[in-house]
């Protein structure tokens, strides 16, 4: 963000961390807050600009020239350097600020930059540049706190360009099915530069992710610009789990038998767990069956896993397999009649497409 705007935010505040806190607790903070407000975990109306401010804070105060620029600046907003009123030099020493604007500006004498001061007349921006033997901070204080007209420009000073965001960058990236279920850390480049990010567990084909800051510089001291990541998702190679927000899908093949008489069966969650399923009497291929907490764990929530009943049925058929389908066909005359029935009415039967539990 743009230096000018340092007087008005805290970014110690921001980041609930002390005005002494060390490299490793500044860390430690974002992170935290990062997990809590990212626009891609945390839907609510206010996450996205919160998070905009983490980012901000921790960009400065992780950077130690930045930090100590920011520091420098906050001693004099918050009434660490006085200035009197009154016009001209008379109403300071402007000696006394070499020390102050060296450390702020970076170095004991002034090699170049910007910055602002506000009061009752507006905001106002200075540039300077070193000259022959150096700006005259005379000049420069007088110019801002009430010095006669044209000080600033004898001083080297003069009106900052306009402030503007940088343009946002885009990029792509192909995830296996799993690094999505689960999350993955990522090695990006903009701007010439690489750095690492993490992509949040249950991220979407198609979905696009929001990098704050990564895009192209500001501007006049303006904010970077942000870095928007579409994502693509390979499918499971097994051709077994799907997803759909945070629940995971899965078919499970079961016997005939199985489907028809009912009973407890094992099978296999996403990270090979074993888990036990109830299948209700009498369920037709296509049912489905809920097995919560073993689908995607988001960080906030636990999807649930769905199994669908795939009733495997075999190709050949023995002899004393004919015979015994054969007895079982008579024997349920009464139900094969009815289905006759519906088939010919177009009546639907069998049961539903809703998920109903079934994990033990």
């Amino acid at each position: 963000m743009a230096e000018q705007d340092w007087l008005t935010k805290d970014f110690y505040a921001v980041l609930g961390v002390s005005k002494d806190a060390s490299d490793s607790d500044i860390t430690k903070a974002y992170r935290k807050l990062a997990r809590k407000y990212h626009p891609d975990l945390n839907k609510t109306p206010e996450a996205e600009e919160k998070f905009k401010d983490i980012s901000e804070a921790y960009d400065v105060l992780s950077n130690k020239e930045q930090r100590q620029k920011y520091d420098a600046i906050r001693s004099l907003g918050a009434g660490g350097a006085r200035f009197s009123g009154g016009s001209g030099a008379g109403g300071f020493d402007a000696g006394q600020f070499s020390d102050l604007f060296g450390s702020m500006f970076g170095g004991s004498g002034f090699g170049g930059g910007r910055f602002s001061t506000s009061g009752n007349g507006g905001t106002h921006t200075y540039t300077y540049s070193t000259g022959a033997g150096g700006p005259d901070l005379s000049d420069i204080l007088g110019g801002m706190f009430g010095g006669g007209a044209g000080a600033g420009a004898r001083g080297g000073f003069s009106a900052a360009q306009e402030t503007r965001k940088g343009h946002d960058r885009n990029a792509h990236i192909t995830l296996t099915f799993r690094q999505a279920v689960e999350g993955a850390t990522v090695s990006l480049s903009a701007g010439g530069s690489s750095f690492k990010t993490r992509i949040p567990a249950g991220v979407r084909d198609g979905q696009k992710i929001r990098i704050p800051g990564k895009g192209e510089p500001g501007v006049g001291g303006g904010a970077n610009g942000d870095l928007y990541i579409a994502v693509t998702v390979k499918p499971d190679p097994a051709g077994v789990f799907t997803a759909e927000g945070r629940n995971l899908h899965m078919r499970m093949p079961v016997t005939a038998a199985e489907a028809v008489l009912g009973g407890t069966v094992e099978a296999r969650d996403f990270n090979g767990h074993t888990f036990k399923i109830k299948v209700p009497q009498g369920s037709g291929n296509g049912r489905k069956l809920r097995v919560r907490g073993r689908g995607i764990d988001d960080g906030r929530e636990t999807g649930d896993l769905i199994v669908e009943l795939d009733v495997q049925l075999p190709q050949e058929l023995s002899a004393e397999q004919r015979k015994a389908l054969k007895a079982f066909d008579k024997a349920s005359a009464a139900f094969n009649t009815d289905v006759a029935r519906r088939r010919e009415t177009g009546e639907g039967f069998g049961a539903g497409s809703g998920a109903e539990g079934g994990a033990q």
